[in-house]
């Protein structure tokens, strides 16, 4: 039988695995600058958590999470998304209670969603994540939405649409809510069967729809934008001046809406119109969750977050034809001629390791040329060769192998030379 990786599942070999080091790299060298710091929590949380915090009614809660019983009957689910598992943690850690506030946070973690797969959507998915909570201030939403436009533009994205939008406090989404009813409910049964369960349980969630999307009733219903009381006008109006101030270009959406039940006020998202990116354009969504900690059974603390795929991420840089500088290359290639010199090969490769120099050798006995070969393909800068003779003088050959210039070096100043001209630690 022939094992393949599970649908909606790949395996990030190597050298694409190297692309993936350099991107989460530059973002958690942003994170460190705007004062982020990283959190991880579970791979798998009790059901509630996402049931509780992510809603009923959402297509992630009702048709995409992993879900199972442990042996002690306990339902628990591989975490889809990372938002409410982050505020669980800061509610059970009692974090609210740190004398810094706002506590802001960022994760990479991997989230399992059962959907269709399709380029830059899969079952697994890796993700990363940003969450600011204990604040209801504007400016840090503004903060949230500039970090991740930075990570984007310092791996060298152009072609970036920032979508904005506010689905106002409690009371605004309640009386949009109602508008909402009253205008679908004529063309009820001209809707799917999910947007028919929406209409009573979130009709906000009408507006997201993917089958739907092109209904004439999606494009006339009301804005929220209508029935923003003044604070919630106020809120908005504060933020979007904040991004002016940082000069940071958005546009303004009344038809985003999010997909999770936690989200109020400000709503963005990050969508790449580079050409050939591909129908689904979405990079990162995210917005604010007031009241998310008071539902996982915390105190009322305000927050706000996104996620960012990193598949979509390095889809984007392509599509951006932005090229990820990988060091593969090895320093030194360790080439041992004969048993008798293999155990001062092996010192001399662990020494040179200890040194901070990234140091290979031959493990399968391969003649000189094929080791010579070898250390080609590889990129190593030097050649080291050791005979007999050398071992007997103390000595090894070390030839820089693009140059072709050889030079006899004691071995006891062997990792000083080569830290000096490569540099090591």
């Amino acid at each position: 039988m022939n094992f393949k990786a599970p649908r909606g599942t790949v395996d990030i070999l190597p050298d694409e695995a190297a692309k993936w080091q350099f991107a989460e790299s530059k973002i958690k060298n942003v994170c460190d600058r705007y004062h982020y710091k990283e959190i991880r929590t579970p791979l798998f949380e009790h059901t509630e958590v996402f049931q509780r915090g992510v809603g009923d009614s959402t297509d992630i809660v009702q048709k995409e999470m992993y879900t199972f019983d442990d042996r002690g009957g306990r339902s628990l689910t591989l975490r889809p998304e990372g938002t409410a598992p982050v505020v669980r943690a800061f509610v059970e850690n009692k974090m609210y209670g740190n004398p810094n506030q706002p506590v802001k946070l960022y994760y990479f973690a991997q989230m399992f969603r059962y959907e269709r797969p399709q380029k830059g959507r899969m079952r697994q998915l890796n993700q990363f994540g940003v969450e600011a909570l204990g604040s209801a201030d504007p400016a840090i939403d503004a903060e949230v939405i500039d970090l991740a436009m930075t990570c984007y533009r310092e791996l060298g994205l152009k072609s970036l649409k920032l979508v904005i939008n506010s689905l106002g406090d409690q009371e605004s989404r309640m009386n949009h809510r109602q508008a909402l009813i009253e205008h679908f409910t004529p063309h009820k049964e001209e809707l799917c069967g999910d947007c028919r369960t929406r209409l009573t349980q979130n009709p906000l969630r009408i507006l997201d729809c993917k089958k739907d999307k092109d209904h004439p009733a999606i494009k006339s219903a009301p804005s929220i934008l209508d029935y923003l009381n003044e604070e919630s006008i106020k809120y908005f109006e504060q933020v979007k001046t904040y991004l002016t101030q940082m000069g940071i270009e958005y546009e303004v959406d009344k038809n985003l809406v999010r997909g999770l039940d936690y989200y109020n006020h400000t709503a963005f998202e990050i969508m790449s119109e580079a050409d050939g990116f591909g129908a689904i354009t979405t990079l990162t969504g995210g917005g604010r969750y007031n009241g998310l900690s008071e539902e996982l059974g915390g105190p009322d603390v305000p927050g706000i977050g996104f996620g960012m795929g990193l598949e979509r991420l390095l889809m984007a840089l392509e599509a951006e034809n932005i090229s990820i500088p990988v060091k593969g290359a090895l320093d030194c290639y360790m080439i041992a001629l004969g048993d008798e010199v293999n155990s001062e090969a092996v010192r001399i490769v662990h020494e040179l390791r200890q040194h901070g120099i990234r140091t290979d050798k031959d493990y399968q006995n391969r003649k000189l040329k094929a080791q010579f070969k070898a250390a080609d393909r590889l990129g190593a800068k030097y050649a080291l060769v050791l005979g007999e003779d050398e071992l007997q003088k103390k000595v090894i050959q070390v030839k820089e192998l693009e140059t072709g210039k050889e030079e006899e070096i004691p071995l006891s100043q062997l990792a000083e030379r080569l830290k000096g001209s490569i540099g090591g630690k």
